[in-house]
Order: structure tokens, then C-alpha cells, then sequence
């Protein structure tokens, strides 16, 4: 699964890495959880950022707190679970990232790992979109993160990783026309030699802190003699 994930790049590092016109100054989030605003890029308007709730609430659903519960689909059964499956084959999404936590499980204890490239680029998840409409004809725009099985790196972690997209294929994740089967198979597991991570403090335990001291490393290496 993935509950809490970071995004501090900067516009113009978003607009060169998913090509968008126009990209909004963003506050850097450090610790974004469910229910919080995040910006995606849409199949609809793949040149811009749109910000939506994070947490799906289907169209049909009556009441839109679901959506607290729905922050994550599976990538084998989105195709078909009703929850998604519209939104699987018309409202796909890349939300762009640049880490997210996984808790190591140590005896009784979880402890706090923050995941990210190795050259500490931006990517993006594959994820689903919705908008809800409530009875005064409010809209509701809310997006979930696809999971799948982990890659080499995060199985020691968790038996779920969210699913990462390589660059190469965010056009055919946003390709209305892109048939099902093209669409299962960019949705694999993110290569390992491309990624890290590092334990942090339990500070990110409580969504609500915020800040860069969440992803410092709690046992930096030690600084080598310049003797």
C-alpha cells in the first residue's frame, strides 16, 4: 500500500519532467496523507496540473467519505472492482511524487523508511480519477494510487508497493484509446537498481507534521576523518 508520500520539486523541475504548460508554485509537502489536496495530471488535461482530494470517491457513491478508505486500488482487480472500473477506463491519472514512506516491522515496533530515487529525481504513480457531484451539484474531484506487487527493494518492507510508471510510458497511461491489455502491462514493478531508502524519525508518524526534517536521514553516516 501507500498511506503517506512526499513531493517537494519545484515548478520548474514538473514542468520539464511530465512537459506541462504553465505549472503553479506548490507548497513542498513532506508528508501528504488521504483525505489532503494533491495536484495529478489528468488524461483529460495531460498539460496541466489539477488539484483533487486524495481518495476516490465514485460517482455513484452517496456518501463522498468514502473516499477516506479509497486511496489505494489494486492494480490487478482495478480493471474490474466497481469501485474503479470506470475510472480505470476513462479517468487514468500520473501523480507526480519524489518519495513516500514504507514502516519496517521490527518485533513489536514499525519503523519509518523514506523511499525515493537514487538520484533523487521526480516520478509518478499510476492512478484513477473521479469527479462526484452532490445533490446541490458540488463537484468533488478525487484521485487513488495504484498498488502492485513490490519490487526486490521494498518486499523486505511490505508485499504491496505502489506502482511507479516509467517515464516511457505515462503517454499510453493517459491514452484514452489505450486498449486494457497495454495498460496491465506498464503496470509492473519499478526496477530496484534505480531506488533507495533510508530509515527516518517516527516524527512522520502523525500526518500532522510537516517539514523537510521528515525525510533526513535518523542515522546519517558519519562524516569521514579529512585528516
Amino acid at each position: 500500500m501507500c498511506g503517506r508520500y512526499v513531493l517537494n520539486a519545484t515548478p520548474e523541475q514538473l514542468q520539464k519532467a511530465f512537459d506541462l504548460d504553465n505549472v503553479p508554485r506548490l507548497e513542498p509537502r513532506y508528508n501528504i496523507a488521504p483525505t489532503q489536496p494533491v495536484p495529478i495530471i489528468t488524461d483529460a488535461s495531460p498539460k496541466e496540473l489539477t488539484l483533487v482530494q486524495w481518495g476516490l470517491v465514485p460517482s455513484w457513491s452517496k456518501d463522498p467519505s468514502i473516499g477516506g478508505r479509497m486511496f489505494n486500488a489494486r492494480a490487478e482487480t482495478a480493471a474490474e472492482k466497481p469501485s474503479f472500473r470506470n475510472a480505470f477506463k476513462r479517468r487514468r491519472c500520473l501523480i507526480p511524487a519524489t518519495g513516500f514512506y514504507e514502516w519496517r516491522k521490527e518485533g513489536k515496533t514499525k519503523k519509518p523508511q523514506y523511499i525515493h530515487m537514487k538520484d533523487n529525481s521526480i516520478f509518478a504513480f499510476a492512478g484513477l480519477w473521479e469527479v462526484w457531484t452532490d445533490p446541490e451539484g458540488g463537484e468533488l474531484w478525487s484521485c487513488t494510487i495504484l498498488t502492485g506487487e513490490p519490487n526486490d527493494l521494498i518486499e523486505p518492507l511490505h508485499n504491496r508497493m505502489a506502482v511507479i510508471l516509467e517515464q516511457g510510458d505515462y503517454d499510453t497511461w493517459l491514452d484514452q484509446d489505450a486498449p486494457t491489455e497495454a495498460l496491465t502491462e506498464v503496470l509492473q514493478p519499478y526496477p530496484s537498481e534505480e531506488m533507495a531508502y533510508y530509515e527516518v524519525a517516527t516524527t512522520v508518524n502523525s500526518y500532522r507534521n510537516e517539514g523537510a526534517e521528515l525525510i533526513e536521514p535518523l542515522n546519517p553516516p558519519e562524516q569521514q576523518s579529512l585528516l
